[in-house]
């Protein structure tokens, strides 16, 4: 059974970081991109960054552009550095493993797999 699971969410203030971790097992993941998506309070699921199946190549939303950075450092482990937080980055974060993932959409097609999700809180 395929399982994502994420870790390092908390409470923050704004201007401070935060490291979230995100761990797959039950599959293969060698050629899948690996990301992170976010869920703010009353909006839709938003991407936020993905890394393609090596690590090699990267993408971001422009609203985390500079201050976050994704890191992958086997086939089935990622991480976000998020720093620079802002109140704006309040959410529950989710992994996700895809092949749609470094098209940098919203809703990715395909076959996906998601974590539970971490929830990461920004106070002014």
């Amino acid at each position: 059974q395929v399982q994502l699971v994420e870790s390092g969410g908390g409470s923050v203030q704004a201007g401070g970081s935060l490291r979230l971790s995100c761990a797959a097992s039950g599959g293969t993941f060698s050629y899948y991109a690996m990301g992170w998506f976010r869920r703010a309070p009353g909006k839709e699921r938003e991407f936020v960054s993905a890394t393609n199946w090596n690590g090699g190549s990267t993408i971001y939303a422009d609203s985390v552009k500079g201050r976050f950075t994704i890191s992958r450092d086997t086939a089935i482990t990622v991480y976000l550095q998020m720093n620079s937080l802002k109140p704006e980055d309040t959410a529950v974060y989710y992994c996700a493993a895809g092949l749609s993932l470094m098209t940098g959409t919203d809703t990715p097609w395909g076959t996906n797999y998601w974590g539970k999700g971490t929830l990461v809180t920004v106070s002014s």
